[in-house]
């Protein structure tokens, strides 16, 4: 239920900053899917989310 989620905050987040990710790389992996559905685009970015999360837990170990 947790990882449900942390999933869930890290799309949110992914959402509200997929311009400035994108720039970057993020957004485009090939994990990463978009769709539109009834004239909204949805995009699941499961490759970018596991991607984040393994930064930020290297960065948590190491602090």
């Amino acid at each position: 239920m947790r990882w449900l989620l942390v999933f869930l905050l890290a799309s949110l987040i992914f959402s509200g900053l997929n311009q400035w990710l994108r720039k970057i790389g993020l957004g485009r992996l090939p994990g990463d899917f978009s769709f539109r559905w009834r004239g909204r685009e949805f995009h699941v970015p499961l490759a970018s989310s596991l991607v984040l999360s393994l930064i930020a837990g290297l960065i948590g170990m190491l602090l």
